[in-house]
């Protein structure tokens, strides 16, 4: 059977003794010989986080059923370990442009859930969301229903919970990053463009495409404007990017955590599966969930004496 080239990108709050075996015996399960080794990241060193690169010969291709097993096996050792194991198909990497979901993605939030809060319907539009990001409802059956509920909302609750947003471990480091290493960023958001200007205007984002939150006479009106940012405008948006940019879809990278984000990831050259439901971690081809965001960073192949702290 002909090999190729793989990579595996190795992130953990630690690596520890047992998480080491577990990635050799990985490696021997599925015949992965190992070609290099790269340290990233190190503890020691003063990162956050350990970070390991290999670059391995397999007996599989990325359309082989082998290789969904060995990603599937990866991703049961990261449900047993906290350890983040990332297959790539290695080659250059030339990537330009990433692409964010927004709630939690970037935001330890779904917005819209907040609001509904304030507006005392939070259970019945949380259990929406739920529903909707485990890829049991259509989003835009979702969303009209979940915009419906919030009619009457005073438009002064919008800032207060701007202000308050929790951002995502890692997202302002990974953000400093980005715009330092010269990629294009965009927030591709089945959220709301009021939310995602704020993030825009704190961490740099060069553009942002989600929902309008219609407003008359200082209160959400609970209707919806078209187009309706679902899983399709969202592959749709990343595509016409990068077309704009010049890029092609594999200089392109997505990250997102629901269902929503699927058609994205897939598009994408990289497409990150971010502490995300189990059914978008076990499709994306790439999944991480025990680090911050700037672990990111790695996996674009950047070393942390690289990068600013």
């Amino acid at each position: 059977m002909a090999r190729s080239e793989k990579r595996l990108t190795v992130l953990a709050p630690v690596l520890t003794p047992a998480i080491e075996s577990e990635v050799a015996a990985l490696m021997a399960r599925f015949e992965l010989t190992e070609q290099s080794v790269t340290r990233l990241a190190s503890q020691k060193d003063g990162a956050a986080l350990d970070a390991l690169e290999y670059v391995v010969e397999a007996p599989v291709a990325q359309d082989d059923p082998q290789w969904q097993a060995l990603r599937h096996a990866a991703l049961a050792v990261s449900e047993a370990h906290p350890v983040d194991i990332v297959l790539f198909e290695a080659g250059e990497r030339s990537f330009k442009l990433v692409c964010f979901d927004m709630d939690s993605t970037l935001i330890k939030a779904e917005v819209i859930d907040e609001l509904a809060k304030r507006h005392g319907v939070g259970e019945l539009v949380a259990e929406v969301t739920e529903r909707a990001m485990r890829g049991e409802l259509d989003f835009k059956a979702s969303f009209r229903e979940r915009m419906a509920k919030l009619e009457g909302l005073s438009e002064t609750v919008l800032e207060s919970i701007a202000l308050e947003l929790p951002l995502m471990d890692g997202v302002e480091r990974l953000m400093k990053n980005l715009k330092r290493l010269g990629y294009r960023t965009a927030i591709l958001s089945g959220g709301f463009t009021y939310f995602a200007r704020h993030l825009q205007t704190r961490l740099g984002f060069d553009e942002i495409h989600a929902n309008e939150l219609a407003i008359r006479e200082g209160l959400v009106t609970g209707e919806t404007s078209e187009p309706i940012v679902d899983a399709e405008r969202k592959a749709v948006l990343l595509e016409e990017i990068a077309n704009r940019e010049e890029l092609s879809l594999a200089q392109t990278v997505a990250v997102g955590d629901g269902a929503n984000d699927l058609k994205m990831l897939a598009k994408a050259g990289m497409g990150v599966a971010y502490h995300a439901k189990p059914l978008v971690r076990a499709e994306a081809r790439q999944a991480v969930s025990t680090v911050g965001l700037d672990g990111l960073l790695y996996l674009l192949g950047h070393a942390e004496d690289a990068l600013m702290r």
